[in-house]
């Protein structure tokens, strides 16, 4: 953790009222409200009958996803090796790297990684037979097969074959490699997860999951089994649990939940599932315009990839924030008659906010400043932040 945290936040634990004293931006978890999510999720795979692997891109936390294993989930998916490492290195079961290790760097500490961890828990997808050979003559050096996916495009084609047929050969492949254990077949399509009209959102997925069921019915055909069948995410993740197609799902961002996400799960006039569980709180340092206040987080502190950051507490809900530059944003007042009489925010008051997109969100901060109301429970490092 960085010693400036240690040093200005780690003495507000546990005192009453901490929450509101803390150097700023913060980027905070309110606890109560992720140990909702986390068992809810959980309680949700267990009733549909399939596995849970969320994906620590989310959280990039070890403490997070020891919560997470500890409710029910079998393991973790993450994108990059290095998220691998510190979950592996943390003790976390079940790892399914989610991205193909292709260079031979990566090659090389992934092999590092599958000796350091139990046989079967390193998993890594494949999607490319030059790569398959590969990762075949890097595992002579394993006393037991690496364990592979198949990835499959599904549609978004980030990576993954693009065909069946591309599939099948890559399965086929892998079967008959005795350095390699195909263990399964992942389909993630994560434009998916973000297709706010719920009837567009049930059409896709559901056509996602016929391809998919065609897939490992073709692959059984062929005397391949596909032990897992692994993707979804939060948008899909209640869709993606019918028919049987998956037997696990990679939803991370249910955790903590976003501007974006809670848009995407409201049904109608009801709300999104999971609560809002994360918050980066600022201070306002300048009142001196007459049309807004300045608050100390800007680029630097929120992704910008999904709009602006909504406040949650400290101001109008109906403010409007701007972009301001590295370090600072405008906080504008609502606007025409629909504007509030609430006072504006004075002087080093406090604003919360909830992130536009949590998961790039965290990769800006280095630590969690855990809170139950208005007290500092704990401070968590951001594990893998910036980890390739």
């Amino acid at each position: 953790m960085p010693q400036a945290l240690q040093q200005v936040n780690a003495p507000l634990i546990g005192v009453p009222g901490g929450r509101h004293l803390l150097d700023t931006p913060a980027l905070l978890i309110d606890l109560p409200a992720m140990t909702r999510n986390i068992e809810r999720m959980a309680a949700f795979a267990k009733s549909r009958g399939v596995n849970l692997r969320p994906h620590v891109k989310t959280h990039k936390s070890v403490e997070i996803a020891r919560r997470q294993v500890a409710a029910g989930a079998i393991g973790v998916s993450c994108v990059t090796l290095g998220e691998a490492e510190v979950m592996v290195q943390g003790g976390i079961p079940g790892v399914l790297i989610t991205s193909p290790a292709v260079t031979p760097s990566k090659i090389a500490r992934l092999i590092k990684l599958a000796q350091q961890a139990r046989p079967g828990d390193v998993m890594v997808v494949v999607d490319n037979p030059q790569n398959l050979a590969e990762l075949a003559r890097a595992a002579s050096e394993l006393t037991h097969p690496l364990d592979v996916l198949v990835d499959y495009g599904a549609g978004y084609n980030r990576t993954g074959a693009a065909t069946q047929a591309k599939v099948l050969e890559l399965a086929a492949l892998a079967a008959a490699e005795p350095r390699l254990r195909l263990r399964g077949l992942q389909a993630y399509a994560g434009n998916l997860q973000h297709i706010v009209a719920r009837d567009e959102r049930s059409a896709a997925a559901a056509g996602l999951r016929e391809t998919v069921a065609g897939i490992v019915a073709a692959a059984r055909r062929q005397g391949l089994n596909f032990d897992i069948v692994t993707g979804a995410g939060t948008g899909t993740h209640d869709l993606d649990s019918q028919e049987n197609a998956f037997t696990e799902l990679q939803a991370g961002s249910y955790v903590f939940m976003d501007a974006e996400y809670s848009r995407v799960l409201a049904d109608g006039d009801r709300p999104s599932p999971f609560e809002t569980s994360l918050f980066v709180q600022t201070a306002v340092v300048s009142t001196n315009a007459t049309d807004w206040v300045t608050v100390d987080g800007g680029t630097k502190c929120f992704s910008t990839d999904s709009g602006v950051p909504v406040v949650a507490k400290g101001a109008d809900a109906a403010s409007r924030y701007a972009f301001f530059g590295d370090e600072h944003g405008k906080l504008m007042p609502p606007a025409g008659s629909q504007a509030s009489q609430a006072p504006r925010p004075a002087l080093g008051a406090r604003v919360e906010f909830v992130t536009p997109h949590c998961d790039p969100t965290v990769n800006l901060h280095d630590a969690y400043h855990v809170v139950e109301g208005g007290t500092l429970v704990a401070i968590w490092p951001v594990d893998a932040r910036g980890r390739r």
